[in-house]
């Protein structure tokens, strides 16, 4: 009973970690850029079910089948009384009782990086990424990843996203737009380039501000958004408000510093925690939607829900029949 319960149980936390998935996963179906999520649901290892009864001979404990070949010589018979509903200590009849489940857990929640719809806005700055590829941007935490490629220019000029973090170059530095170049007038290429009018870039004294110069009919290159992949998607894991980061090791921590007389063995890198040019194409004036298709995840939450009431009723089950075992059975004067 104890087990049943315990099973019940364990399906009941797990649908409700993947109800808190579907629910986040509904909350952004609007947002630019955005990845679902999916719940990978373990079981526990199986436990193998055998009676003590079950001996590997015939015969008694610790005889081998001779001189026994019948219930009649071992001077039982099927009638016996430790015969209840098939099941008896008839050594020579092992009924195959199975495997018993323990449950599940939620191994791991996984991102889907299927493409999103692409959206034409005709905005200069609004950047989909169609393939594989992250934008990368400069936070407090240090410089995170994003596939929202929704980016304006502030008052000074740099191309910064809705929080306020700068778009980074290929170099690590903010993007700065020239003061006397015109939206129109900026084109962004697929890998990222970023061209401007002018033959050259210069620092107007007065304004402080990054100006262009020269022949405005020729095409200049301010510089390269910073546009990367990862090896693997297990490279980058999410870290809230459409940002990733990357994760330094194959157990998803970052690396942690050696203590002075301690031996800690290393952890082990991840290979492919280091940035590479992406495969994927920037398409400027485009946005790329979030993947969350809200039907599919209605359906998803509705047959949680009914997942999550049959396990609530196996643990009702259960526990009404521990209470009928403690209080019932077990009472010696009922």
């Amino acid at each position: 009973m104890w087990r049943g319960l315990y099973t019940a149980a364990t399906g009941m936390i797990s649908e409700q970690k993947r109800t808190d998935v579907i629910a986040n996963n509904i909350a952004n179906a609007a947002t630019t850029g955005y990845k679902r999520d999916l719940t990978i649901h373990k079981e526990f290892h199986e436990m193998l079910i055998k009676r003590v009864n079950d001996f590997e001979e015939g015969g008694t404990v610790g005889l081998s089948v001779a001189p026994f070949n019948s219930l009649a010589e071992l001077g039982t018979s099927r009638e016996d009384v430790t015969q209840i509903k098939g099941f008896n200590a008839d050594p020579f009849h092992r009924p195959n009782i199975g495997r018993l489940g323990l449950g599940d857990y939620i191994d791991e929640i996984a991102v889907n990086y299927e493409q999103g719809a692409l959206e034409s806005t005709g905005n200069t700055f609004d950047l989909a990424i169609v393939g594989d590829g992250f934008f990368a941007v400069q936070t407090p935490d240090g410089v995170r990843y994003t596939r929202n490629g929704a980016f304006f220019k502030n008052n000074e000029g740099y191309l910064q996203d809705i929080r306020g973090y700068n778009l980074l170059d290929v170099q690590g530095n903010p993007i700065r737009i020239p003061a006397n170049v015109r939206d129109s007038q900026i084109s962004i290429t697929g890998n990222g380039t970023i061209t401007v009018p002018g033959n050259a870039l210069v620092v107007n004294p007065v304004t402080n501000r990054l100006e262009t110069a020269g022949n405005q009919n020729n095409r200049q290159v301010l510089g390269q958004i910073q546009f990367v992949e990862f090896g693997n998607r297990l490279a980058t894991q999410k870290q809230g408000d459409n940002l990733y980061y990357v994760v330094a090791d194959n157990e998803g921590n970052d690396p942690q510093a050696q203590p002075v007389g301690q031996n800690i063995q290393a952890r082990i890198m991840n290979p492919n925690a280091q940035p590479r040019p992406a495969t994927g194409e920037i398409l400027q004036g485009s946005l790329e939607k979030s993947n969350t298709a809200i039907v599919s995840e209605m359906v998803e939450l509705i047959h949680n829900h009914r997942l999550y009431e049959a396990n609530a009723k196996a643990v009702l089950t259960q526990d009404s029949a521990l209470d009928k075992a403690v209080n019932t059975v077990g009472n010696l004067n009922a």
